[in-house]
């Protein structure tokens, strides 16, 4: 059972993709002045994201954010660098998975027409002959790591293993794989074609739980917000859980309240109307 929320709002962990910005990838005006006046009312602000800490930093340095990023579903926690000097922030939690269990789900994946990737620290790790591979390099905003052999390229444990394959092939691999790899790895999917194999215990709600005690801030005055099943365990966690209307029934169910879609900005209406206190308008 989620916490009782109370107010007010000291800490706000986002999601990035489906809830801040759509596939343009664009963080629009509502949305920064929101999260712009919540950070001057002293609330912290941290981005929760799948994608590496290197990526979600370009997000975070353009809304002014300061607090530790959440990458990896939680598996790895980044400090922000200092404004300005170029540097990757100091890293903070790391949990990998390990080789072995690394190496099996890159096999059972592509036994199921799945096309496996791995992440670790800030590498992204792709086949050479993977033909998308420039199309992932533009949405990361970093160039994939190309090796001959994915499996073979697992010397040591991996921040994660992703795999890619249309909507109802995840689907169906995320039900199977949860069983398959059960005690090994945590599946989750991070997009409708996006599933994910991560150390076990990790989650973005362990993730946020870890920020809210660093800054002593009480889980009942966190508001979390996401769109998918990697969100499920940090809506769950917090006291002030929401889900965008898109979010999968198993999400929705988890969240003490449901954002207006994203192409209305529907997370900076939630900050407004919880955080800022402001009606709606």
């Amino acid at each position: 059972m989620s916490p009782v929320g109370r107010f007010p709002i000291r800490l706000l962990a986002l999601d990035i993709d489906g809830t801040l910005v759509g596939d343009d990838l664009v963080l629009r005006d509502r949305t920064h002045a929101a999260i712009g006046a919540a950070i001057r009312r002293g609330v912290a602000v941290s981005l929760a994201t799948g994608r590496m800490a290197s990526s979600a930093f370009t997000f975070a340095e353009a809304l002014g954010l300061r607090q530790p990023i959440v990458a990896y579903q939680g598996a790895l926690i980044r400090s922000m660098p200092g404004p300005g000097t170029g540097r990757i922030g100091r890293l903070l939690l790391h949990t990998p998975l390990p080789a072995s269990v690394a190496r099996e789900a890159v096999d059972w994946v592509l036994a199921r027409g799945l096309d496996p990737h791995l992440n670790h620290l800030e590498r992204f790790i792709i086949r050479a002959d993977d033909p998308k591979a420039d199309d992932y390099s533009r949405f990361l905003g970093a160039r994939a790591e190309l090796v001959p052999n994915l499996r073979d390229a697992i010397s040591h444990p991996v921040s994660k293993v992703l795999a890619v394959g249309d909507e109802q092939a995840t689907l169906d691999a995320f039900a199977e794989a949860r069983i398959r790899f059960a005690g090994r790895a945590d599946v989750t999917i991070s997009h409708p074609r996006f599933l994910e194999f991560l150390a076990p215990g990790v989650s973005k709600g362990r993730a946020v739980r870890w920020l809210a005690r660093r800054l002593e801030v009480p889980i009942e005055q966190v508001m979390a917000i996401g769109d998918q099943r990697n969100d499920l365990e940090m809506i769950a966690a917090v006291g002030h859980g929401v889900a965008m209307p898109t979010a999968p029934a198993e999400v929705l169910a988890v969240a003490r309240y449901v954002a207006p879609p994203l192409e209305e900005e529907g997370a900076a209406q939630m900050i407004e109307r919880l955080v800022l206190g402001r009606a709606a308008r």
